[in-house]
């Protein structure tokens, strides 16, 4: 196999009918394919929307992807600001004196990055259950646990309190255990977009985009936009090619 395998499988249980947003599909070409019992509107920015009827809806998403080619992205100027802004869950503006305390506001950002990835690292334990969907970075700062989008959030926010501009990317992760979605963090670093992942628990060079955004409100895999449902089954699948790279997790990757 010369191609990674990626997918999910996500079972709702729709109790009223709703309408259903997916971020799912792989941000870059490839060979897809998403199946449900409904019509699927694909959206601007890789989204599709369902409108479902109530009872047990399977939604199936499948794509091979040839290895991506790592060149990084240049940072727009538009790109920089939105970056640099708090959002709902990265209020940068809250940890604004800790950040400045902690790491410094210098003229090196790839050390500054470094070094808030390795503090987040260390100092934050990977716990699943240990936050819900209301959980922004000062909350992972202060109950000190976390899972993939935690740790995402809190090291954007230290990087945007300290004029680091910083955005999630949801991703395909080859190597994670247990397989799910993934979100990591991308920051700029002389003018480019540079993948950070603070769990350290896939290898960067093999992630695949999804989304990318200002931080899980704008790349969730799943987004209720009316009616009610719950989401009881839930699979997803990431094998990249032969073997997983090596990742020493300081060097500047790029995200394709």
């Amino acid at each position: 196999m010369d191609e990674f395998a990626l997918g999910c499988t996500l079972g709702f249980d729709v109790s009223a009918p709703a309408e259903l947003v997916l971020q799912v599909a792989v941000a870059s070409p490839a060979t897809e394919t998403l199946t449900a019992p409904v019509e699927v509107v694909e959206l601007p920015g890789r989204q599709h929307l369902l409108r479902l009827a109530p009872g047990l809806v399977t939604v199936a998403y499948q794509a091979t992807v040839r290895p991506p080619v790592s060149a990084p992205a240049r940072v727009t100027e538009v790109d920089r600001i939105v970056a640099l802004r708090p959002s709902r869950y990265c209020p940068s503006d809250r940890l604004a004196a800790f950040a400045a305390g902690e790491f410094g506001v210098g003229a090196d950002p790839a050390g500054t990055v470094r070094a808030i990835t390795a503090w987040v690292h260390e100092r934050i334990a990977y716990q699943a259950g240990s936050s819900g969907p209301t959980t922004d970075a000062v909350d992972t700062l202060l109950g000190g646990a976390g899972v993939c989008r935690d740790y995402a959030h809190l090291v954007a926010t230290l990087c945007r309190a300290v004029n680091v501009p910083a955005r999630v990317a949801a991703v395909y992760a080859p190597g994670l255990s247990p397989m799910d979605f993934h979100l990591v963090v991308e920051t700029a670093i002389d003018d480019h977009w540079y993948v950070w992942d603070a769990t350290r628990l896939a290898p960067r060079p093999s992630l695949i985009r999804i989304a990318t955004g200002r931080d899980a409100a704008d790349t969730a895999f799943a987004t209720t936009v009316s009616g009610a449902l719950t989401m009881p089954e839930m699979t997803v699948t990431a094998v990249a090619p032969g073997n997983l790279p090596a990742d020493d997790h300081v060097s500047l990757v790029a995200l394709a």
